[in-house]
């Protein structure tokens, strides 16, 4: 039994009580009805999630993007660098790019909220020159690709990156917003307006770019959060009768809930097709940790219009298998219109990861693909990541998987 379904449930309700009223979401009459989204540039590009034998996509991370150590750094080294990447994604098969566009509470694009990233400029707050995001946008519609903008909702620095944050940056200018641990700073999910940050800035991307849709990674409350929330939830215990006072635990996971489906809204307000989707952790159990609440995401609607686990294991893991891992994952009842994509873990293709299990074959990859395939709940794959196209270790692997997505 989940004890915290009713807390999932009251939030639920209120928003969407307010948003159907608003007009905001739409309901969808067929549970198994496709998302339709139409893009910016015409029809050549099938309407995203609608693909026959299902979604392929491939994760492109910050790092993969970043200029920051790069002789030029100019407008057209980066369409260069963007073009490679785009058309290797597409040669091998992918359909949608999930970019990641603000690792840091900072941007690949223009935002009147958060300050340019260093990761393109070498320095957070020192402006590229150049739109990246729109860039990207234009580049994927070129090419026949979906395009989704990747966000870490919370993250402002991590082990020490970025070395500095900008004079304007949000936290700099109100420090109120974050929480402040040994591994960096986050917003705090339980201020007001740290959410209204977080969801203003989801809606400033899907107002000003074809994007097909938004994503979440993983990155909820970490790991060690400790105590340095405990002056907020002692604010919040204080306006409740004593015996009516969710617990920590419970308050956090309401808290990243409570996020989600504001941040659900806002996406539809802005572009009612757009699609809002979170990537978890993979081992279903681990997201308790984060306070991530992934049951009633999938189970309840209001939060999310797809799940996307990162199954990043090997059938013969021994802690936990692939198969084991989305048997968890598919036993779940599924809200109306909620899809579920699998994330599997190219990066580790060629290497000793999961107890050696990756070295001792080269067909992993294409066996999942093949076992999702099968699997009528899953909806499609994305690839982590777009570094393992040219890891040469992992390219036996990815020439089986590759085979077996060909017509």
């Amino acid at each position: 039994m989940n004890r915290n379904k009713p807390v999932a449930l009251l939030i639920t309700a209120l928003l969407l009580t307010a948003a159907l009223v608003c007009g905001v979401i739409h309901v969808r009459r067929q549970p198994s009805a496709p998302v339709i989204l139409q893009t910016a540039t015409g029809d050549e590009i099938p309407p995203w999630g609608t693909a026959p034998d299902g979604m392929r996509g491939i994760w492109i991370n910050y790092m993969e993007l970043s200029m920051a150590y790069e002789t030029d750094k100019s407008e057209a080294a980066f369409r260069r660098k963007f073009e490679a990447i785009a058309a290797d994604c597409a040669a091998f098969g992918c359909d949608t790019l999930f970019v990641q566009v603000r690792p840091f509470c900072d941007a690949l694009y223009a935002s009147k909220l958060f300050p340019p990233s260093h990761v393109l400029s070498g320095e957070q707050g020192k402006s590229a020159g150049y739109d990246a995001l729109q860039i990207m946008c234009d580049i994927c519609r070129s090419k026949g690709l979906h395009i989704h903008a990747w966000v870490n909702p919370y993250r402002v620095t991590a082990n020490d990156t970025p070395a500095q944050l900008a004079a304007e940056h949000p936290v700099i200018k109100d420090e109120t917003l974050v929480l402040v641990t040994e591994s960096g700073m986050i917003l705090d999910p339980s201020n007001a307006k740290a959410r209204q940050l977080i969801t203003d800035g989801v809606r400033e991307i899907v107002e000003n770019y074809a994007v097909d849709g938004v994503q979440f990674d993983d990155y909820f409350y970490p790991e060690d959060i400790g105590n340095a929330d405990e002056p907020s939830y002692q604010a919040y215990a204080a306006t409740v009768p004593q015996d009516k006072a969710m617990d920590m635990a419970t308050w956090r996971q309401a808290n990243v809930s409570l996020l989600l489906s504001e941040t659900l809204i806002a996406v539809h307000r802005a572009k009612p097709n757009a699609v809002f989707g979170v990537s978890p952790q993979g081992n279903l159990a681990n997201n308790a940790v984060l306070y991530a609440d992934v049951k009633s995401w999938c189970t309840v609607r209001g939060f999310v219009d797809y799940i996307c686990p990162q199954l990043y294991f090997s059938p013969d893991n021994p802690a936990l298998g692939f198969e084991a891992a989305l048997a968890d994952w598919t036993a779940l009842d599924y809200a109306e219109g909620v899809r579920l994509y699998v994330g599997l873990a190219g990066y580790k293709a060629g290497t000793d990861a999961d107890e050696g299990t990756w070295e001792t074959r080269t067909d992993i990859l294409k066996e999942e693909v093949n076992i999702l395939k099968k699997n009528e709940k899953v909806s499609g794959w994305v690839l982590y990541s777009y570094a393992s196209l040219h890891d040469e270790a992992a390219q036996e692997e990815l020439n089986h998987l590759q085979k077996a997505c060909a017509p």
